[in-house]
C-alpha cells in the first residue's frame, strides 16, 4: 500500500530515519512470504532542518541484530546447525550428570530404566518444542512449518497438546524484523487515519519526539496567549472598558485552548509496540470476538463541538496485527462467525487488514484505517467437530499453504516413553514452581494412572491436562503438609480428590441405589439385566435393563424407553432381528418391551448395551432367571458375535462399587482392562466373543438353560469351551 499523505510525522528533536534498504526488499527474501508494503520511501531531512511532507519508510537500524536470536538460532553454534533432523528434538531424557539409565531392566521398570530419587534429578528442557511428548509427527509438522512460515490446523481431543505446540513454534520462527505499527492523523479525512511501521523499538521514540514538539508549541502558544490577553486587559483599563477588556480576554482564551486541541491529535497511536519483544508474538485468540480478532475503533460519545477524540486515537489493534511476524493461534476454530472466518482468510491472503468499527451502529464504524500489516503463522486447532462448521474456503487456504495433522490420544508403552513421562512430572513441577519433587514411587504410580487411562493395554494416554491435574493435586496435598517430596501417598489421596464431577454424580447415584430396590442380590430374576454404561469419559456405571413381554393388540414390535439416541436405538433394532432367529417364540404376537432403567435425562447413546438387552429379552421369552451379581457390557453383532466397546476398565470398576461378583466384557477387549489393585479380588472377569457364552454364564436354571444354550450353539455354530468356563470360574483370567 502507499501511505503517501500530509502528515508531519518527523518533528524537530525527532530521530532521523536511518537509510537503508526498504522492508519490501527485505521481506521478499522470504520464501512464501508477502509483506504489505507499509510506506512509500526513505524521507531524508531538508536544510532547514525540518523533514519533508508525507510518510516514509523507515529502515532498519542495526541494533536490531544485537537482539539475541531465537528459534533455530539458539544453538551453541548461533546458526542452524543445531537443528539438524526432527528426531533429535526431545528423543532422550537429560538427567543431572552422574544419573545414569538401567538399559537391561528399562523393559520392565516403570520408569524405564531411569535411576532417579526424585524429580529434582531430571533437567528440564528450556525450549517448548524439546518439553512435548509422545506427538512426533505433530511436532515434525510443527518444526516444519516453523522454518517455512507454513500454516497449520490442528484436531485431537483436549488437552493433548496443541496449545503448547503452537507457543513452541513462535520460538521456533526464524529471527525476523520485528516491528512497531503507528497510527496517525489523517488532515485530509480524518475517518482515514494512516498507518506507518517502524522498526520494533523505535515507535516509542517518535512518539516521544511528536509530544516533546507538542509540548513546545503548546508552550509557545501559551506564551503568546497571555501575551494577548495582557495587551488586551491593558487596553481596556487604560480606556475604561474593564468587563469588556475581560470578555475579550476569555473569548481569546477559549479560542486558543479549542485550537490547541489541532496540535495534540498529530501525536500518533503506537497500536503494536514490539519493543520489549526479543522473539517472534505470540497470540492466543481463541474465543476472542470480532473486534478483539480483527481490530476495532472504539466509541466516541462527543462527536462534535471540539471535544471528540481523534478518530487514530481511538484505533484498537486485533489478534491478527498483534501477532504480525508471529504466531497466531484459535483454539475452537468453529466457534467464530462465519464473517469472522472469512474475514480471517482475508487477512491471511493479503497479509494486511484494514481496522474499521465492528459495531454497525457505533461511531467507529466510520473510521476505516489504510491496511495495517498481519503476516502472520495461523494455527487453528479444536476437536473433531471443528471441521464440520469451519468455514470451507478458510480451511482450504490452510491446507493449500500448510499443513493438517491429527493429535493422538495414546501412545505405545516404551522404556524410553516411560522416562519421557518422569521428565512430564518434572516439568509441571518447574512450571508450577510451588509444589515439591514428586519421590520415585510417586512417579511411578503417575505412569500406572497414564496407563490406565489409556484405554488400551500397552499405551499411555497423551491427554495430559487432566493428568498434569493430578500432578498438581497430588503435589498441594504434599505442600499442605510442608512436606519436602510428594509421595506415592499423596498421589493415590489426589486420585480420589480429583474425580471428575461425572464419577462423583456416579459413585453417589450407586451409593444411593444401594439402599432402594435396585440393590443387587445373588437371586435370579427373569428379564433383568446389569448392564454397565460410562458417564462422561472416566465415570463407570451400573445400569439395569429390564425387558417383559406382552400380548400384541396389532402386528408385533419393539418398544425400548429411557431416552435412547440414534446409535441405541439401532442397537435395539439389531438385537431384535437376533431375537427372531434365535427364539421359537413368534414375535409377531407378541410386544416386547425394554426399558433402560434410571437412565435419567441425558439417555441412553451407544451400542455397548446390546449384550445386555439381548439377555434381558431372551430371559424374558424363554421364562429363564438372570443370575443379579453378573454384570455385563459389549456390543453384539446380528449374527450373534459379542464385539469389543470402550471404557471397558470404568465399567468393570463400577460393577465392583456395586456389588457384582461377575462381569462380562468382550473377549477382544480383555487386553484393554486396567483395573485398581483394590478391585482384583473384589469382581471376576469373564471375556465372551458370542451370545451363546454369555448367556451360558448369566443364565440360571440349569435345564433350560441348558437347552437353550445348545440351541444357540447349533445357530451360531460356535462351541463354548467348557475348560474355559472352568478357569474362568475359579480365577480372574484377565490380568493387570
Amino acid at each position: 500500500m502507499s501511505n503517501d499523505t500530509n502528515v508531519d510525522d518527523s518533528p524537530e528533536g525527532a530521530p532521523d530515519d536511518a537509510p537503508g534498504e526498504s522492508q519490501r526488499e527485505r521481506s521478499s527474501d522470504r520464501q512464501g512470504d508477502r509483506s504489505p508494503v507499509t510506506d512509500s520511501g526513505d524521507r531524508p531531512e531538508e536544510s532547514d532542518g525540518r523533514p519533508t511532507e508525507g510518510v516514509g519508510r523507515e529502515s532498519e537500524p542495526d541494533e536490531s541484530e544485537q537482539r539475541p536470536s531465537d528459534g533455530f538460532d539458539e544453538g551453541p553454534d548461533g546458526g542452524d546447525d543445531d537443528i539438524e533432523t526432527v528426531e533429535d528434538l526431545g528423543s532422550e531424557v537429560d538427567v543431572d550428570p552422574g544419573v545414569e539409565i538401567d538399559e537391561e531392566n528399562a523393559e520392565d521398570d516403570l520408569l524405564g530404566g531411569l535411576k532417579i530419587d526424585s524429580t529434582s534429578d531430571i533437567e528440564v528442557p528450556d525450549r517448548l518444542v524439546d518439553q512435548v511428548i509422545g506427538q512426533d509427527e505433530a511436532r515434525d509438522i510443527i518444526i516444519k512449518a516453523a522454518k517455512q512460515r507454513r500454516h497449520v490446523m490442528m484436531i485431537g481431543s483436549p488437552g493433548t497438546g496443541k496449545s503448547m505446540l503452537a507457543k513452541a513454534m513462535s520460538q521456533l520462527l526464524p529471527q525476523e524484523d520485528l516491528q512497531d505499527v503507528l497510527v496517525y492523523h489523517n488532515p485530509d479525512d480524518g475517518n482515514e487515519p494512516k498507518v506507518r511501521t517502524v522498526p520494533a523499538g523505535k515507535g516509542e521514540q517518535i512518539i516521544d519526539a511528536h509530544k516533546e514538539e507538542a509540548r513546545k508549541r503548546n508552550q509557545m502558544r501559551s506564551i503568546l496567549m497571555w501575551i494577548i490577553i495582557a495587551i488586551v486587559v491593558g487596553y481596556a483599563i487604560l480606556s475604561g472598558q474593564i468587563l469588556l477588556g475581560i470578555l475579550a480576554a476569555g473569548i481569546i482564551w477559549f479560542i486558543f485552548r479549542y485550537t490547541s486541541r489541532g496540535t495534540d491529535a498529530m501525536v500518533p497511536n503506537m497500536i503494536v509496540d514490539n519493543g520489549d519483544q526479543r522473539q517472534a508474538p505470540f497470540e492466543d485468540a481463541t474465543g476472542a470476538h470480532a473486534g478483539a480478532l480483527l481490530g476495532d475503533v472504539r466509541h466516541d460519545p462527543f462527536q462534535s463541538g471540539g471535544m471528540e477524540t481523534p478518530s487514530h486515537d481511538r484505533v484498537e489493534p486485533g489478534g491478527i496485527h498483534k501477532a504480525n511476524k508471529g504466531v497466531l493461534f484459535v483454539d475452537e476454530i468453529n466457534t467464530l462467525d462465519v464473517r469472522t472466518q472469512q474475514k480471517l482468510m482475508t487477512a491471511i491472503q493479503e497479509g494486511e487488514f484494514s481496522i474499521t468499527g465492528q459495531s454497525e451502529r457505533s461511531s467507529g464504524a466510520m473510521v476505516q484505517t489504510e491496511p495495517v500489516p498481519c503476516d502472520f503463522v495461523m494455527i487453528a486447532a479444536g476437536n473433531l467437530d471443528a471441521m464440520e462448521n469451519m468455514h470451507p474456503a478458510l480451511r482450504s487456504r490452510i491446507k493449500g499453504y500448510g499443513y493438517e495433522v491429527y493429535m493422538d490420544d495414546t501412545i505405545e508403552d516404551t522404556p524410553e516413553m516411560r522416562r519421557k513421562y518422569a521428565r512430564f512430572i518434572a516439568q509441571e513441577v518447574d512450571r508450577d514452581g510451588r509444589l515439591p519433587h514428586f519421590t520415585r514411587e510417586a512417579v511411578e504410580e503417575v505412569i500406572l494412572e497414564a496407563k490406565r487411562r489409556a484405554g488400551r493395554k500397552e499405551h499411555l494416554t497423551l491427554e495430559f491436562r487432566s493428568l498434569g491435574g493430578l500432578v498438581r493435586v497430588a503435589g498441594d496435598i504434599a505442600r499442605a503438609e510442608d512436606a519436602e517430596y510428594t509421595t506415592r501417598d499423596d498421589v493415590l489421596e489426589a486420585k480420589g480428590r480429583s474425580r471428575s464431577i461425572e464419577q462423583q454424580l456416579a459413585d453417589d447415584y450407586i451409593e444411593r441405589r444401594k439402599d432402594y430396590e435396585l440393590q443387587v442380590t445373588q437371586d435370579g430374576v427373569e428379564g433383568r439385566v446389569n448392564g454397565l454404561a460410562v458417564m462422561g469419559e472416566d465415570s463407570g456405571i451400573m445400569l439395569p435393563v429390564m425387558a417383559e413381554i406382552a400380548p400384541a393388540q396389532g402386528q408385533g414390535q419393539v418398544i425400548a424407553t429411557g431416552q435412547l439416541k440414534e446409535m441405541a436405538e439401532e442397537s435395539v433394532q439389531n438385537v431384535s432381528a437376533i431375537i427372531k432367529k434365535f427364539s421359537d417364540v413368534n414375535l409377531s404376537e407378541k410386544d416386547v418391551h425394554i426399558q433402560f432403567v434410571k437412565a435419567g435425562q441425558q439417555g441412553v447413546d451407544g451400542d455397548s448395551a446390546s449384550i445386555t438387552v439381548a439377555t434381558a429379552v431372551i430371559s424374558a421369552l424363554e421364562d429363564i432367571p438372570i443370575d443379579q451379581s453378573v454384570a455385563m457390557t459389549g456390543s453384539l453383532s446380528v449374527r450373534g458375535d459379542v464385539l469389543p466397546v470402550g471404557g471397558v476398565t470404568h465399567k468393570i470398576e463400577a460393577a465392583a462399587k456395586a456389588g457384582c461378583t461377575k462381569v462380562i466384557i468382550p473377549k477382544a477387549n480383555e487386553q484393554d482392562v486396567m483395573i485398581e489393585d483394590e478391585y482384583d479380588e473384589m469382581i471376576e472377569i469373564i471375556p465372551c466373543s458370542n451370545i451363546s457364552e454369555v448367556l451360558e454364564v448369566a443364565l440360571m436354571g440349569e435345564p433350560k438353560k441348558d437347552s437353550l444354550v445348545d440351541r444357540l450353539k447349533s445357530i451360531t455354530g460356535s462351541a463354548f469351551d467348557q475348560q474355559a468356563v472352568g478357569s474362568a470360574s475359579g480365577s480372574n483370567p484377565s490380568l493387570q
